[in-house]
C-alpha cells in the first residue's frame, strides 16, 4: 500500500488551493491530488461561460500549468474515483481496486450534477455542466441544434441560455418556481433577469411542470405536464448539484445534505477534513445556520484555511460569501448570503442596467447583488461584514457612496 501525508480526494478549486496553500506553507511532505477526470485542476465557473462560447481555450482555464504541480512535488493521480474510505486503517480505495495510505485526508470532491427525475433523462442530446466533458459534448453536437431547452432557472441554466443565445440558437428556459433565481435572490433581480433573456430572444416560462424528455436514441423534444411538447434537439439541466460524500458517510462521519464539519473544516473523522461544496458548516453570515456554499470563494477560502490548521495555526472559518455571474454584457457581483431577508432596497435604476440590490433584515445589510456596479460590490462588502444599518433611504439613493454609510 502506498504512503502519502497528505490526500486530496477532488482536483478542483478546493483541492488545487489546499495544495498550493501546504507549499505555500512550507509544508515539506509527500501531497497527492486524486481526481477522476482526466484532466490537471481547472476552472469550473466558465464551463457554462467563456469556455463553452469559445472565448477561452481550455489552457486558459487550467489552475496551473503542468510544470507548477511537477515544480512543488505534487504528485497528481488522475482518472481514478475514491470508492471507499478506512479511518482506523488511514487508507482509500479506488475503483479499480488500488489502496492509498494517507496521514492526512482532505475531502474536496464537490458534487455531481442532480439529474432529473423523469422518463428520457438518459437520451443522447441532454445534458448537465459539471465537466469538460459535459461541455465538449454539447459543443460537438451544435451544428445539429436549432432549438434548445434549458431546464432549471438558476445561475448554470441562465448562463447556458445566454451563450446558446448568442450562438443564435432559439432557446426555451423552463423553471418550476414562479421567477428565475428565487431560490438565491431577491425578486427585483428575477425579474429583472428574466427580462434581459427575454430581450435576448430566449422564451422564459416559469411554473413550467415537465412531465418527461422525448426521443428515440436521442432528444427530439420536452413534454410538459399540461402535454404540450416544446421541440429539441438539445436539452441542459441546470438544477443543482448531489454532494459527493458516499465514501464519507459510509466510512461513518456525520453528515447528509454534505459532510458536517467544524470551524476548521474537520469532519467527524480523526485526520479527515472537508472543503468547498461537499461540506456541510455552520456560517455566521447564514445566521450559523449549517449550510453548503457552492462558490469558488468558499472552496478557496476554506482550502487555505486547513493548510494552515495544519501547519498549526489556530483558525476559524469566517469568510464573507460572494459569488459572481456572467450573462450577455452582464456582470453580477453578490456578497453576503441573501436567504431569509425581510427587506429588499433597490439602488440605481434597472433600466440602465446597472444597480444593485441591498438586502436587510432587522434593518441590518446582510447581502448586494450588483448588476455592472462593482463599486457597490467593493464598498458593500464592509456593510455586510459588520452588519450595519444605513438609513433606507441612503442606500437606496445611487448617488451616495456606500463607503460613506460605512
Amino acid at each position: 500500500m502506498t504512503g502519502i501525508d497528505i490526500v486530496i480526494v477532488g482536483a478542483g478549486h478546493g483541492g488545487a488551493q489546499a495544495a498550493i496553500a501546504l507549499r505555500q506553507a512550507k509544508f515539506e511532505g509527500t501531497i497527492a491530488i486524486i481526481g477522476e477526470e482526466p484532466e490537471l485542476p481547472y476552472e469550473r465557473p466558465p464551463l457554462s461561460k467563456e469556455y463553452f462560447s469559445g472565448e477561452k481555450a481550455f489552457e486558459r482555464i487550467l489552475i496551473r500549468p503542468a510544470a507548477f504541480w511537477a515544480e512543488r512535488n505534487v504528485e497528481m493521480l488522475l482518472n481514478r474515483r475514491v470508492v471507499a474510505v478506512d479511518p482506523v486503517a488511514h487508507s482509500l480505495t479506488t475503483a479499480d481496486g488500488a489502496t492509498i495510505g494517507y496521514g492526512q485526508l482532505i475531502w474536496a470532491t464537490g458534487g455531481s450534477p442532480r439529474r432529473i427525475g423523469c422518463a428520457g433523462n438518459d437520451l443522447i442530446g441532454v445534458h448537465t455542466v459539471r465537466t469538460r466533458a459535459d461541455a465538449d459534448r454539447m459543443l460537438a453536437e451544435l451544428d445539429g441544434v436549432e432549438q434548445a431547452v434549458v431546464i432549471g432557472g438558476g445561475y448554470i441554466g441562465l448562463e447556458a441560455a445566454a451563450v446558446l443565445a448568442k450562438f443564435g440558437k432559439k432557446v426555451v428556459l423552463l423553471e418550476a418556481l414562479d421567477r428565475v433565481l428565487a431560490r438565491v435572490a431577491g425578486e427585483p433581480l428575477s425579474r429583472f433577469y428574466e427580462a434581459e433573456h427575454r430581450a435576448h430572444g430566449v422564451d422564459v416560462r416559469l411554473g413550467a411542470a415537465v412531465d418527461c424528455i422525448e426521443g428515440e436514441g436521442r432528444v427530439s423534444g420536452v413534454r410538459m405536464q399540461d402535454g404540450e411538447v416544446i421541440p429539441a434537439q438539445m436539452v441542459i439541466v441546470g438544477i443543482g448539484i448531489v454532494p459527493a460524500v458516499e465514501p464519507l458517510i459510509a466510512a461513518g462521519a456525520q453528515g447528509g445534505n454534505g459532510v458536517a464539519v467544524d470551524h476548521q473544516c474537520r469532519t467527524s473523522l480523526l485526520d479527515i477534513f472537508a472543503i468547498g461544496d461537499c461540506a456541510l458548516h455552520a456560517n455566521r453570515f447564514a445566521d450559523d445556520m449549517p449550510i453548503r456554499l457552492e462558490s469558488v470563494q468558499n472552496a478557496n477560502d476554506q482550502a487555505t484555511l486547513v493548510a494552515k490548521t495544519i501547519m498549526g495555526q489556530e483558525l476559524a472559518y469566517d469568510a464573507v460569501p460572494w459569488f459572481w455571474s456572467n450573462q450577455y454584457d452582464l456582470k453580477l457581483q453578490t456578497v453576503g448570503l441573501s436567504t431569509g431577508h425581510d427587506a429588499a432596497i433597490v439602488r440605481g435604476d434597472p433600466a440602465n442596467r446597472s444597480f444593485s440590490v441591498v438586502y436587510l433584515k432587522e434593518g441590518r445589510v446582510i447581502a448586494l447583488d450588483c448588476v455592472n456596479a462593482t463599486k457597490d460590490f467593493v464598498q458593500g462588502r464592509k456593510l455586510v461584514v459588520e452588519r450595519l444599518s444605513p438609513d433606507p433611504a441612503q442606500l437606496a439613493d445611487a448617488s451616495v457612496p456606500l463607503k460613506e454609510l460605512a
